[in-house]
């Protein structure tokens, strides 16, 4: 396969999301074979220059940076990959796309929906692929779940309720990192946690028409990072409960906290139709959970492993039946759709998640922020 296309890819941040993602750059050509190109981990960008060496080693870049202009404008690379804290997505991507590049970027797009909006002109503008990176919509049970829905197997939706629960800052000593400060984060459970549920809900049921929201900051200081001894001050979200409309007459409830005792990483949602149900848990990623009204053959619920049928959209790539994928793959499956969009020239939606919905996203987001605020029902507009 030597006449395989080389495609270029520099990665900005070296922590959680930079190991998930390069790790999935690197798998991509050992699962799926022949690959629409061989990714080439050519720069990885971090601040701290210890730390950004030691991660080019241990995932095999060509070289290290600790300026991500320098990464962006490498004449080497054809695909910015932005793990960055989301107060360095827009100016990146931004700069990236300016330079022909095409981009990838987490979740949230960016800290509010005025920056989101600005990103998103930019991609329409340069014409360039870019994808924000919603992977829970390449979980294969999530994927049957929109196939069911498509073809009409539950009717008309009536419900959508998603809960997105983790108790990691539950501890009043937590330092005060950044994804607790607005001016870096934007906001909290609503952007980290909640954004993931509000883009599944659009993915599986449709758009929103209007949310009331409640948050809520349990904890309003906590340590300094820095200095221990001191205190600063929580300024986003700790929780939130909205209430949504769709506009297809759906009805739903989404929530997310951060302070969810004994839940580690527990996104889950259940979609009631007029001829059935489906349920997913994230920490079961390889199940659906599935109610037929009439189906006599089951009785109830059933549990559907993706990997014992069809129903996987992956499974050539992957392994036997019987032998579950695990979290890291949704990255895998989700940066294969991308490379193969960007070598085909086929559009990233709807599978794959645009700037758009990136955009969308955080317009809802921005409109639970100030539902909690007013104590108004808000109707979302989009720009």
């Amino acid at each position: 396969m030597s006449s395989l296309r080389e495609v270029g890819v520099a990665m900005l941040g070296y922590a959680f999301m930079g190991k998930a993602h390069s790790h999935a750059w690197m798998d991509i050509p050992v699962f799926f074979w022949p690959p629409p190109a061989i990714p080439k981990l050519i720069v990885i960008y971090g601040r701290s220059e210890e730390r950004v060496r030691d991660a080019a080693v241990r995932y095999g870049y060509k070289r290290y940076t600790t300026d991500w202009m320098q990464a962006v404008k490498d004449p080497e690379v054809d695909i910015v990959d932005n793990g960055l804290p989301n107060h360095m997505h827009k100016d990146p991507c931004i700069e990236a796309m300016e330079n022909g590049k095409h981009v990838v970027c987490e979740k949230p797009l960016a800290r509010n929906a005025s920056e989101a909006m600005e990103m998103r002109d930019v991609a329409r503008r340069t014409g360039v692929k870019a994808m924000c990176a919603f992977n829970y919509r390449f979980v294969p049970a999530v994927m049957l779940a929109r196939k069911l829905i498509e073809e009409g197997v539950l009717g008309r939706v009536y419900h959508f309720r998603a809960r997105y629960l983790q108790d990691w800052i539950i501890d009043p000593n937590f330092p005060l990192v950044w994804r607790l400060r607005a001016e870096e984060a934007g906001s909290g459970a609503l952007g980290d946690l909640g954004s993931h549920i509000i883009d599944l809900a659009r993915f599986l049921v449709g758009e929103v028409k209007a949310v009331t929201g409640v948050t809520r900051t349990f904890i309003e200081e906590r340590p300094l990072e820095s200095d221990p001894s001191k205190r600063g001050r929580v300024t986003v979200d700790d929780a939130f409960v909205a209430t949504v409309e769709f506009e297809n007459g759906a009805i739903g409830t989404l929530e997310a906290s951060r302070f969810a005792t004994g839940r580690k990483n527990y996104n889950c949602f259940e979609i009631n139709g007029e001829k059935g149900s489906i349920e997913f848990n994230l920490e079961r990623l390889n199940e659906l959970r599935v109610y037929i009204v009439g189906d006599k053959a089951t009785e109830g619920w059933r549990d559907i492993l993706v990997t014992e049928s069809d129903a996987h959209p992956f499974i050539r790539a992957y392994w036997p039946p019987g032998h579950i994928i695990g979290w890291e793959h949704t990255f895998v499956n989700e940066l294969h759709h991308f490379l193969r969009c960007l070598i085909e020239d086929k559009p990233i939606e709807p599978y794959g998640a645009t700037f758009e919905d990136g955009y969308r996203c955080a317009e809802i987001c921005d409109a639970i922020i100030e539902s909690a605020r007013s104590g108004r029902r808000i109707e979302i507009v989009y720009r």
